[in-house]
């Protein structure tokens, strides 16, 4: 993992401080996963949308195509023929990820009903599981409903991933991990998050599927 780290930080010298706690973003998500775990993702705005990134790297073939093995395209094969094994030469091995902004007729009502800033909250409460991690984004840190999303976490029992700048804002608090990229403007502050969550992505795919990172 030593590797891997040096190679990223050797093209963005900026993030050497964040070495550790990078190490730690992927262990804690390569331990997730391999134990059948679920990695939820949430975030507003700007990262809102990272969020989604995020996720659509994990369900599919990042670096690597993740081909399915030969008994599971056995068996689309003999229960559909030649189809089912176009089909299975084409899907690729994903990992369980699940963006908190993919439900937006629940979020719309939540906010209305109940309280917006619970939105993220009651949904981990809904889907999360001892055993899952939740990667929240908030690039100031002081998010409402990023941080009763961290709350919820630890009150079920997961791990929580912490992706967010230098202002050090109260969310840091109720995360495992915190990755504080050293910019304070919201701006550069995404401008950096993009290639860590790339580098999350690439060193999980590599530990999980086997290959190495680009």
């Amino acid at each position: 993992m030593d590797r891997e780290v040096d190679q990223f930080l050797e093209r963005h010298p900026e993030l050497s401080v964040c070495r550790e706690s990078l190490n730690n973003m992927v262990e804690t998500v390569v331990q997730i996963f391999r134990n059948g775990g679920t990695l939820f993702t949430c975030g507003n705005g700007g990262s809102a949308a990272d969020s989604e990134h995020i996720c659509g790297e994990f369900l599919k073939g990042f670096l690597s195509l993740r081909p399915l093995n030969a008994d599971r395209r056995g068996r689309f094969e003999s229960l559909f023929g030649d189809e089912g094994a176009k089909m299975a030469a084409k899907l690729q091995n994903g990992l369980r990820c699940i963006s908190l902004l993919s439900h937006p007729a629940y979020v719309s009502a939540f906010a209305n009903d109940v309280d917006a800033e619970l939105v993220f909250g009651q949904q981990l409460w809904a889907l999360g599981r001892e055993g899952d991690a939740l990667l929240a984004i908030s690039t100031g840190g002081n998010a409402g409903n990023v941080k009763r999303a961290l709350m919820v976490a630890k009150v079920i029992g997961m791990r929580s991933i912490l992706l967010t700048g230098n202002r050090h804002g109260c969310c840091e608090t109720y995360a495992d991990c915190v990755v504080a990229v050293p910019e304070s403007e919201t701006y550069r502050i995404q401008e950096l998050h993009l290639p860590v969550y790339h580098f999350l992505c690439m060193a999980v795919e590599s530990r999980m599927f086997g290959g190495g990172l680009a």
